[in-house]
């Protein structure tokens, strides 16, 4: 636990009005860029260290599992208070809320929570490896998806003239291509009118390093009259002392993060038009959120839960955009539908909480008093929606896009088979905080599936777990997806009991209307006119037609397509939730559908309602699903990662002959230096162990990373060969399936 030596001066800049002095910001980079080792210096300028400890002690990595594995797995948050030393008549301190960020592929949704409540982003590489594939979709997540401006820190310079003992010229032009690449993906993404990129001239961008303490702006050079060269003569006499005076890397960061990076009202202006939907930006509540405003309607989000690897107590932390929030009073959650009761308030300093009476908009909290998932809205009693009124939701911010889908699994069964609901409580509680996870029951197997990221993130996920409730845990398993490739064809089937019928067609939904599902865009709990005006503007639906979706499940659509049918309200719930059952669990080998539009046209309801239950419209809607999906041409589809290595000089073959055995395929090979960088692209199912070789291939010299790209089909010749492996897995019937099991559900009619 960190004792926070300023707590009172914190809390009154957190209330203050001084909006100016506010920043809001992620640290974000890939894996071992140093990240952690960074924000030492601020906590160290700050107080809360030791100048012979900064960039030693990691002090962001608070959990255990950090500690030992020597990496990042959950967001850090700390509010730091600081002076700056070039406005000597201003006494008000600045204060940074900060988001330390992990930089491994396991964690990217960590990265993506934190830069939702940022208005900012400081964007580290390393000198040496340069920009990596982690490095390319924190960029994207930042500016593209979440519009945090960015500045760069290239740290670890000091590897540039110790290591690789390049000459001076050398090392200017490995720093230049480094910027020139990271602004080359800025450009593509940042707003309209708008010029983000970065310039080490224009001093938003940093040169240094972390582990030795030192680093510089083009600013700090002029006002301190040093030459670059000085650095390269101090490393030659061995005086690492003197950078670290005379450049300090707190000083540096200082000045760039409060020159370049936006306060929250500055930020609000452009931000919140594209993170929220449903707004009037006429209204109080939307010149409030332009504004961030503490006098308007609250709202906020809650973007991290953060659990005590102790206590296991939630602790919710988010932004508040608009408005004021108090502690005592409640707050509507806009997803769930419900009223929560905030019991203590305040602001995360990172394992412990600083409570506050009220923290007004423009800045981050902390609360205790109950557990939604990350991602929630919430707003105030007065923008609560009349509940005669059903097509009135208050607005909500967009969902949090993640970089990844969950294509790895595990099963998970209790020690004790009486623990199994609890297991599923304690899954589902740590599945809030990271829901880039997922989880289900198998019926048959009785025991729960978890999937994630890759294996390491599920690794972490159950030692969690098995703190609070003891676990057996499977191998690692492939997620597939099923697919069909055309237009299937139009089925009438019948209940089990012959008094329900639904005529329906299965075809495969445009990619544009996935990638809005997927980006989180569009789903199932928006209000329905929006949904429909986003799916006409951006993939061409007709908009009265969008607006009898029934439901949005993964990727899958299920729509009304009747008119004035009789008693259909009576089985709509009964029917989603057979078509959420069914393409969880499609039938090549029960993995997730993905990318159906199933269209019902015409249907009969009995009017006896005992004729009507769920059992009853579930045989029609389970027969119709796989009759339409049999007849469409169904295919197996697998996930797909992006490969980023980069080797020195003359290792390139090698990565090759990796690649090539494990069904890679390469996209290009870049000679940059002293090194080779190689990228291509790898199914997740040859991946695993694949990181050794690629270390065994290159002397342990190999950087890599990972991408996920998405799903394609598995090669044809081993179609039927991976999913008999799977259904053999699964203990299901070792034979492809047909439509001989759906017949008897077909109606004829008369």
């Amino acid at each position: 636990m960190v004792k926070v030596k300023n707590a009172d001066e914190i809390r009154n800049l957190v209330s203050s009005d001084r909006y100016d002095k506010k920043r809001i910001f992620s640290i974000v980079a890939h894996i071992d860029h140093g990240k952690s080792t960074t924000a030492d210096f601020l906590l160290k300028r700050a107080g809360l260290m030791r100048e012979e400890d900064a960039g030693k002690l990691q002090m962001t990595d608070t959990d255990d599992e950090e500690q030992a594995r020597g990496i990042t797995i959950f967001t850090s948050v700390v509010l730091l208070a600081f002076n700056d030393p070039r406005e000597k008549d201003d006494k008000v301190p600045y204060i940074f809320q900060i988001n330390d960020t992990p930089g491994h592929l396991s964690f990217t949704g960590e990265v993506s929570r934190a830069l939702r409540s940022s208005d900012g982003a400081v964007v580290l590489v390393d000198a040496l490896e340069g920009l990596m594939t982690q490095t390319e979709t924190n960029i994207r997540l930042a500016v593209g998806e979440e519009m945090c401006r960015p500045v760069i820190f290239v740290n670890k310079v000091d590897r540039l003239i110790s290591e690789l003992r390049l000459e001076p010229k050398e090392t200017y032009a490995r720093i230049d291509k480094i910027i020139n690449d990271c602004n080359d993906i800025i450009r593509q993404i940042q707003p309209k009118n708008e010029d983000w990129t970065c310039s080490f001239q224009y001093n938003s961008v940093a040169i240094g390093s972390a582990k030795d303490g030192w680093g510089f702006t083009y600013e700090i050079l002029q006002d301190k009259g040093i030459h670059p060269l000085k650095v390269f003569e101090k490393y030659n006499e061995g005086d690492i002392p003197w950078l670290r005076k005379n450049l300090p890397l707190d000083d540096t960061l200082l000045r760039m993060i409060v020159d370049h990076l936006p306060d929250p009202i500055t930020a609000s202006k452009y931000r919140v038009k594209k993170l929220i939907d449903n707004v009037d930006w006429d209204s109080e509540l939307g010149k409030s959120l332009m504004n961030s405003d503490r006098n308007g309607p609250l709202m906020g989000i809650i973007s991290k839960i953060f659990i005590d690897p102790r206590s296991f107590r939630a602790t919710l932390i988010g932004r508040i955009y608009s408005g004021t929030l108090k502690a005592g009073e409640s707050v509507y959650l806009v997803g769930r539908k419900e009223k929560q009761r905030v019991k203590r308030l305040g602001i995360m300093e990172l394992t412990d909480i600083l409570d506050m009476p009220e923290v007004p908009a423009g800045n981050l909290f902390a609360l205790f008093g109950f557990i939604t998932p990350a991602g929630e809205t919430f707003v105030g009693p007065e923008l609560v929606p009349d509940k005669d009124d059903e097509d009135e939701e208050p607005p909500s911010f967009e969902k949090i896009k993640y970089a990844c889908e969950a294509v790895v699994s595990r099963s998970i069964i209790p020690e004790n088979p009486q623990d199994l609901a609890k297991l599923g409580d304690v899954v589902k509680k740590w599945l809030m905080a990271d829901n880039t996870a997922k989880f289900h029951l198998e019926k048959e197997s009785r025991e729960y599936i978890l999937s994630g990221i890759d294996p390491l993130q599920i690794e972490i996920l159950t030692k969690r777990i098995n703190e609070q409730v003891k676990i057996k845990v499977g191998e690692p398993i492939i997620v597939y997806r099923e697919k069909i490739t055309k237009e299937g064809q139009i089925f009438y089937t019948k209940s089990s009991n012959g008094h329900n019928r639904i005529l329906m067609q299965m075809t495969p939904l445009d990619q544009a209307t996935i990638d809005l599902i997927n980006s989180g865009e569009v789903h199932a709990e928006m209000n329905a006119k929006v949904r429909a005006q986003i799916l006409r503007d951006k993939a061409g639906w007709d908009a009265k037609e969008a607006r009898k979706i029934w439901d949005v499940y993964e990727a899958n659509i299920l729509l009304d397509g009747t008119k004035g049918l009789q008693r259909l309200d009576r089985i709509k719930s009964y029917c989603v939730s057979a078509f959420r059952d069914w393409v969880s669990n499609a039938i090549l080998a029960k993995e997730p559908a993905l990318g159906l539009l199933c269209t019902f046209t015409d249907a009969e309801v009995h009017v006896d309602p005992a004729h009507t239950g769920y059992n009853e419209i579930a045989s029609m809607m389970f027969s119709n699903l796989a009759l339409g999906f049999l007849s469409a041409n169904p295919k197996l589809f697998e996930p797909i990662q992006k490969v980023d290595i980069k080797v020195p000089a003359g290792s390139a073959g090698s990565i090759v002959k990796i690649l090539s055995q494990h069904r890679g395929q390469i996209q290009e090979i870049r000679n940059e230096g002293a090194f080779e960088r190689v990228i291509g692209k790898l199914p997740v199912a040859e991946q695993i162990g694949i990181a050794d070789e690629f270390r065994g291939a290159t002397q342990g010299k190999a950087f890599f990373g990972y991408e996920f790209l998405g799903f394609e089909p598995v090669p044809p010749h081993l179609q039927e060969q991976v999913i008999m492996d799977i259904r053999k897995r699964k203990g299901m019937p070792l034979q492809m399936p047909d439509t001989s099991s759906y017949t008897r559900f077909i109606y004829a009619r008369k």
